[in-house]
């Protein structure tokens, strides 16, 4: 296994092999794996980045932002 940080983590918060799995759930789910990646994954990076708190609240507005600009 590859140790340290990846160019992947960096900027998303989620390891290459992770990031491996949620493409193919987007595959296999008909979801268009780039705007799920842009859209919902950077955006939860950015909140957890800002340490801001990640209600479900919080998470609910994101993904009515993000399904409303698709």
């Amino acid at each position: 296994m590859n140790k340290g940080l990846d160019a992947m983590f960096m900027h998303s918060g989620i390891r290459n092999e992770d990031m491996a799995i949620i493409e193919n759930i987007c595959k296999d789910n008909d979801i268009d794996f780039e705007w799920f990646k842009d859209a919902i994954l950077k955006e939860y990076h950015e909140l957890k980045m800002k340490n801001e708190d990640i209600s479900s609240k919080s998470l609910q507005t994101l993904l009515e932002k993000a399904l409303a600009n698709k």
